[in-house]
C-alpha cells in the first residue's frame, strides 16, 4: 500500500495518473506469492522477462536471435507486399527508404547479432534482384559490397547495416564523454566511474553498456579531445595519440612507445614533486652570525 500511496501522491502533484488497467508488473528475484499479492493490491497483471517495451527486447541477459525475430518478421512481411510490382529502379528506393530503415529504431540501442542482418540482408538482396519470390534462384547481378558502395564509388548506395549500426551507437558514446545532462549519463558515471576513472574497455555494466563499450576504439580514432579539468580525458593518453598520429610515420613504433612511456613518468614526476613542494615548502636561509 506504501508504493501504491506514492504512486497516488505523484499522480496528484503532476496530474500523470498510472492507468493500472493497462500496467504489468515484472518480477525480478522475488517469489510468485508476493508477486500476487503486489499485482493484487495495484490492480495490475503480471508478467515475465523477457518482454517487449516500446517495441525493444527487454531482458537481464542479452538479446538472443529468438527476441529479434519479429523484427526479421516485419522485413519479410515488407518483402512480399508490393516488391513484385515494382522495377528495378523502384525496388533500389524500397530496398534502402523501407528494407533498410526498418531496423534503424532498435539499431538505435541494441549492437544486433551478425545472424538477424545477415538475415535482413537476405531479403533486401531477394528485394533489390529477385522481388517477392524467396525461393527464386535468380543470380545477383553485382557483389553486395559493391551495391553497399557509394554511388561515386561506382555502388548503389545502400547502406551497410553493420557499419550503421554501429554508426548510431557511437553517439550514446559521445554523450557519455561530453557527461551530456541526460539522466542514464549521470547514472552511469555515477554507478561505474564515481572516482573520476575515464571509460575503458571492460566488462562491467550491462549487457548493452559492455556493447557500446566494444566500440571505443573507433570512438577515439574519429573524436577530437579538448582540453579541460580532466574529468573525462587524460593529458598524458591525449598527448600519446596526438604524438602518434604526428610522428607515426617518421619512428618506428617502439621507440615511440617508450618516448610516450618517459613523458609519463616526468608529467608524474612533476606531479608529485608539485605536491611535495606545496607540503613543505623552501624557506630563505638567514644568517645569524654577526
Amino acid at each position: 500500500m506504501f508504493l501504491k500511496a506514492i504512486l497516488n501522491s505523484f499522480a496528484e502533484s503532476t496530474g500523470l495518473k498510472v492507468n493500472y488497467a493497462k500496467s504489468m508488473m515484472v518480477p525480478v528475484n522475488i517469489s510468485e506469492q508476493k508477486l500476487n499479492l503486489l499485482a493484487n493490491t495495484f490492480g495490475c497483471s503480471t508478467g515475465s522477462l523477457p518482454f517487449t517495451y516500446l517495441g525493444l527486447p527487454l531482458s537481464l541477459t542479452k538479446p538472443t536471435m529468438a527476441d529479434f525475430w519479429p523484427l526479421v518478421s516485419k522485413c519479410e512481411r515488407r518483402l512480399v507486399t508490393v516488391s513484385s510490382f515494382l522495377s528495378h529502379v523502384s525496388r533500389l528506393q524500397m530496398t534502402n527508404a523501407v528494407l533498410s530503415a526498418l531496423p534503424t529504431y532498435t539499431m538505435c540501442t541494441y549492437l544486433l547479432p551478425k545472424t538477424v542482418i545477415k538475415q535482413i540482408d537476405k531479403y533486401r538482396k531477394h528485394c533489390l534482384w529477385r522481388g517477392s519470390d524467396i525461393n527464386s534462384k535468380k543470380p545477383p547481378k553485382a557483389a553486395w559490397k559493391l551495391v553497399c558502395s557509394s554511388k561515386e564509388n561506382g555502388g548503389l548506395g545502400v547502406h551497410d547495416l553493420q557499419i550503421q549500426n554501429e554508426s548510431l551507437l557511437l553517439k550514446h558514446l559521445h554523450k557519455i564523454f561530453n557527461k551530456c545532462d541526460i539522466p542514464w549519463v549521470q547514472l552511469i558515471w555515477n554507478s561505474h566511474y564515481n572516482n573520476e576513472t575515464i571509460p575503458v574497455n571492460n566488462r562491467n555494466g550491462s549487457v548493452w553498456w559492455r556493447d557500446v563499450l566494444k566500440l571505443l576504439d573507433s570512438f577515439k580514432g574519429m573524436a577530437s579531445v579538448t582540453i579541460g579539468d580532466g574529468s573525462s580525458s587524460l593529458f598524458c593518453q591525449m598527448f600519446g595519440m596526438v604524438f602518434l598520429s604526428m610522428f607515426s610515420g617518421l619512428i618506428c613504433f617502439p621507440l615511440l612507445k617508450m618516448l610516450i612511456l618517459l613523458y609519463k613518468i616526468s608529467w608524474m614526476l612533476m606531479i608529485n614533486l608539485s605536491f611535495f613542494m606545496s607540503l613543505y615548502p623552501l624557506r630563505p636561509m638567514i644568517n645569524t652570525n654577526r
